[in-house]
């Protein structure tokens, strides 16, 4: 298996779960054994948790090689690995190579928060820097406004730059995340948008059209992209990420791929889907590992994702890219409510903020694709699944 995160191990551990005794091949980039990101921008920052899963390779039977990474397929035999330090022939092989973050030009240094050792870079920052760091985020997606949440419980002087028209507007829209601007000035926290950062500088950013942000410290947070570049010129075919099935099989024998570099097709929404979610790390490596043993399982959920920003839990789930309706459940300017997307009279996804079973109401509902009632689902005092 080429990485080792999340879906790299609970492949391995599915593997072993349901029978497999051939030999299994752990190879990963980072020095550190795997971890879960989502604590990364949340616990880790704040309290200093420690992420890793305490993977039991003796137990499990699992050749772990960190430090190592992928970097193509033996062009003299494809059912090889080549890494940075050896070949590795294979009768299967799992691409979980992850993603890599999307980097701005300029000479001045960035930072990210992709990693563990990211995260606690910047926690170490934060407990030990200027009383008042001036700290720039670029980025107003998910990431950045966690990392601006804690930046702010820290005392530093937050400003985040976002090209797009509102916060979270390339991740559900602009009129749904232009409701979370307020959060970001009730936190004391400097939020522009609309605005292009042209380069990073020592000392700060300088904005297309010639205007300077001074900064101590800059984070870019502008988004990820699958790691696959290692595959370039090999028969497994790329389309934003592995193109995979639905069984999560690559377009070459006997390569799977999984994770955040996999793009699967998913025949509840009709098309090829990409996500970057803990829950597919989790859930996605048990159809690898029944395809791997023979079977013939089918990879299609109801995706989901959760953020916790700015002292509000906000979930989300499905995939709204095709939806024709968005109605609002509850008032968006209030302490709690929901966005929910329709198509074809059907709910496809919705966001919730602090609205815990509204969420898992909806998640269900998507699932079921029943018609729903519109004037029903709008009304807070109706629950979710109540709505049909």
């Amino acid at each position: 298996m080429a990485g080792a995160g999340l879906a790299g191990l609970r492949t391995a551990e599915e593997l072993r779960a349901r029978g497999y005794d051939g030999q299994i091949i752990l190879i990963g980039a980072e020095a550190r054994p795997p971890y879960d990101r989502p604590p990364l921008s949340k616990k880790v920052l704040t309290d200093g948790i420690d992420p890793s899963l305490r993977a039991d390779f003796d137990a499990l039977d699992v050749d772990f090689r960190p430090e190592e990474s992928a970097t193509g397929l033996d062009p003299s035999n494809p059912g090889a690995l080549l890494t940075t330090r050896d070949k590795y022939p294979f009768e299967h092989l799992v691409l979980a190579t992850g993603a890599v973050p999307v980097t701005l030009p300029g000479a001045g240094r960035q930072r990210f928060l992709r990693t563990y050792d990211d995260a606690l870079a910047l926690r170490a920052l934060f407990l030990s820097g200027p009383r008042r760091l001036r700290l720039a985020i670029v980025g107003a997606g998910w990431i950045g406004a966690e990392l601006a949440t804690a930046a702010a419980g820290y005392g530093c002087e937050v400003t985040v730059m976002e090209a797009g028209p509102a916060p979270l507007a390339s991740a559900v829209g602009a009129p749904v995340g232009a409701q979370t601007a307020r959060w970001y000035a009730a936190a004391g926290v400097g939020l522009r948008t609309g605005v292009a950062v042209e380069s990073v500088q020592p000392g700060g950013l300088a904005l297309a059209g010639g205007e300077w942000i001074a900064a101590d410290e800059v984070v870019t947070a502008v988004g990820v992209r699958p790691a696959t570049g290692w595959l370039a010129g090999s028969d497994v075919r790329l389309e934003n990420g592995v193109a995979v099935d639905a069984g999560l099989r690559a377009s070459q024998p006997g390569v799977y791929a999984v994770g955040d570099c996999a793009a699967f097709e998913s025949r509840r929404f009709g098309r090829r889907l990409r996500f970057e979610h803990w829950d597919v790390a989790l859930h996605a490596p048990e159809v690898v590992a029944a395809n791997v043993l023979g079977g013939d399982e089918v990879y299609d959920p109801v995706p989901y994702f959760w953020s916790e920003q700015f002292g509000r839990m906000v979930q989300y789930a499905g995939y709204h890219g095709d939806a024709e309706r968005l109605l609002w459940r509850g008032d968006p300017s209030g302490p709690a409510w929901a966005a929910c997307w329709l198509a074809v009279g059907r709910l496809v996804a919705i966001m919730t903020v602090d609205r815990p079973r509204d969420l898992q109401q909806g998640r269900r509902l998507i699932a079921s694709a029943a018609p729903v009632d519109a004037g029903r689902l709008a009304d807070p005092a109706v629950p979710v699944k109540d709505a049909t």
